[in-house]
């Protein structure tokens, strides 16, 4: 088992003391440190601004929304920031919902899947520098000649050599269409809430993507980096307390009150009643009680709160379903080298 540290996007303000995490991860032996986005603070600035104090935990993105960037755009993103740190970029994508595509960048939703499909194509075209870079669409023509083209477009190759051929891409994926699709095309999956209970469900998702002809990756080499809240507390209940408006947000605020894939998530794994509960009064501007209808097994299915011993044991667990990196969210350098002690 690895650990990866997730940092996350900012809110209103941005975060205080994340170079001292990032500094005190790397020496504590975690894998990697991650960034994100969402509608305002954007992933890659962050990142390689924290990378460039490392020189060894690889440089991830949980992950960067595809309409953000043209699929060249964000190959030329990759690659620069490949090359500054010396080979240790992963690209982790995701679709993000209809509310954010269409209300925040103006993009089409639509056919997702096939979107992905055609984004990572054409950034692997970039890094491999073969030949210019051509798609027929129907997402990311390249040469663009549809409506109001001149016609002038030109098939281009990276003016800059990758360092990589192939950087590493990751799907951030929760339908099971998706994470078949991260297992047939992608070098890793990134779920966001996993829980170990479910592991032959999310294993036969990504057989079904293993099998398909011209699979890019198999079981024994394809990673799996899972966002784990691990919480080492002897007042579990407090914890819980603190998970549950942040479980009610992702449950009842995020999309659409009826397209919200965070909140499908949780229907899969059994709990339509309470999600339906939590989107009725997350709705009503209810916050604070829809954190509180939650039950205490919703936050024990995807997460990890507990003694020292409890959550060694869980780590197991989460390590036997097929982990590969427990992606946490700790807060102070004391807590780093605490998980990093865990694993050792």
């Amino acid at each position: 088992m690895k650990l990866g540290l997730q940092l996350g996007y900012w809110a209103a303000q941005p975060p205080v003391g994340h170079a001292d995490l990032v500094a005190a991860a790397e020496r504590a032996g975690f894998d990697s440190i991650f960034t994100a986005e969402a509608w305002g603070s954007d992933a890659y600035t962050p990142l390689a601004w924290l990378g460039s104090s490392t020189s060894r935990v690889r440089l991830g993105t949980s992950v960067l929304q595809l309409s953000a960037r043209t699929p060249t755009a964000c190959a030329m993103a990759a690659l620069t920031l490949d090359h500054l740190s010396g080979g240790r970029h992963i690209v982790g994508l995701g679709v993000s919902g209809p509310q954010v595509v269409e209300g925040w960048y103006g993009q089409k939703f639509a056919k997702p899947l096939g979107r992905t499909r055609e984004y990572i194509d054409i950034m692997r075209q970039v890094w491999a520098r073969e030949a210019p870079v051509t798609s027929p669409g129907p997402h990311y023509p390249l040469p663009y000649n549809g409506d109001g083209a001149s016609g002038l477009g030109k098939p281009l190759k990276p003016i800059t050599h990758p360092l990589r051929a192939d950087i590493p891409v990751m799907l951030g994926a929760e339908g099971p269409k998706n994470v078949a699709l991260a297992a047939e095309i992608a070098d890793g999956w990134l779920p966001l809430f996993y829980t170990p209970r479910m592991a032959d469900t999310y294993n036969a998702w990504l057989d079904e993507g293993f099998a398909r002809p011209g699979a890019r990756r198999s079981r024994e080499d394809f990673e799996i980096i899972a966002t784990a809240q691990i919480v080492i507390t002897d007042d579990r209940a407090a914890t819980y307390a603190a998970i549950k408006p942040f479980l009610a947000l992702y449950m009842g605020g995020m999309g659409s009150e009826d397209t919200n894939f965070h909140a499908e998530v949780y229907r899969r794994m059994g709990y339509s009643d309470v999600v339906d509960e939590v989107t009725k009064l997350f709705r009503s501007d209810r916050k604070e009680e829809a954190a509180q209808i939650i039950p205490d097994a919703v936050v024990e299915d995807s997460a990890i709160v507990g003694d020292l011993d409890h959550v060694r044991e869980q780590i197991k667990v989460w390590e036997s379903s097929g982990v590969t990196t427990m992606l946490v969210s700790p807060r102070t350098v004391e807590e780093i080298n605490q998980l990093a002690g865990l694993i050792s």
